[in-house]
């Protein structure tokens, strides 16, 4: 089973729940953890596991080779990204605004643009008892998450189709690499919080998710702060609110100390447990 945890804003605690949830799961059967948001990943400084290994990845960019180029300018019009320039005797490729499709290559009548791999960051494989993480992290100055989080998961399914669970850890927002996140999962935990921000971007996510198809719920972290749109907002939209976690000083703390929380906070445990019930429900 796919569970995605994301969410319309930064900050809202879906690494927090991630963690924790990742964490006391894998004490019960083994798990996956899947950073994916590969901009800026910090799943990490919750689970201390063992590194295993290290693979660099790279994406697929277009070559020109002079010596055979004909100049018809087919790959600039065959383009649809901007990436392919013709300036006189010469192609220009721009790998930043390249998507990898393959089109100037495939359609290329002399064969002048092989695809070569240009390097866009690192996967990391840890392993701590029945619990498998894996994260992935673009080079500094890469612009596109999403090949780097479509092979991550493509390097999951092939190594842990096994497991039971995989928890995807998301990236923020409602962006492109959102949506490679979310389209083939089985679930989706959307975590907000009680804010008029969190309330307008948690509307983005819904959005998003209906848009996918995917069957989801809502999780309100720090409840307590704000107000009870976000619950209004759910009743009137007829949306499962699967847990609630208590705004705590005490989690607060521990989080900023790199601790995970579900074993030495009463309330955060009573909510994991019940968002197991959810997920082996589902």
């Amino acid at each position: 089973m796919k569970i995605a945890i994301a969410s319309g804003k930064g900050g809202t605690g879906k690494t927090t729940i991630s963690t924790n949830l990742a964490h006391y799961l894998s004490q019960k059967e083994q798990t996956v953890l899947v950073d994916l948001d590969v901009e800026e990943p910090n799943s990490a400084l919750f689970i201390k596991g063992k590194l295993d290994k290290v693979y660099i990845k790279t994406r697929k960019v277009p070559f020109w080779e002079q010596q055979t180029c004909v100049l018809c300018g087919d790959c600039v019009s065959n383009c649809n990204f901007n990436a392919v320039t013709k300036l006189r005797n010469e192609i220009i490729i721009s790998p930043q605004l390249c998507h990898s499709c393959y089109a100037c290559s495939e359609l290329c009548s002399s064969n002048s643009l092989p695809m070569i791999g240009l390097p866009m960051g690192v996967l990391q494989t840890f392993k701590l008892d029945n619990l498998f993480f894996i994260e992935s992290k673009l080079d500094i100055g890469e612009e596109m998450a999403v090949p780097l989080i479509a092979q991550t998961k493509e390097f999951v399914n092939q190594n842990y189709e096994n497991n039971i669970f995989q928890i995807y850890d998301s990236p923020p927002g409602t962006a492109c690499p959102v949506i490679e996140t979310l389209k083939d999962v089985d679930f989706v935990l959307l975590v907000t919080e009680p804010t008029p921000f969190g309330l307008n971007d948690l509307k983005l996510a819904v959005e998003t998710v209906r848009e996918l198809k995917k069957d989801f719920a809502v999780i309100i972290n720090r409840d307590g702060v704000g107000d009870n749109e976000v619950e209004k907002y759910c009743n009137d939209e007829n949306i499962e609110i699967a847990a609630k976690f208590p705004n705590s000083r005490k989690v607060a703390q521990l989080y900023s100390s790199g601790e995970l929380l579900y074993n030495k906070v009463p309330e955060f445990y009573e909510q994991i447990l019940v968002l197991e019930k959810k997920l082996k429900s589902i």
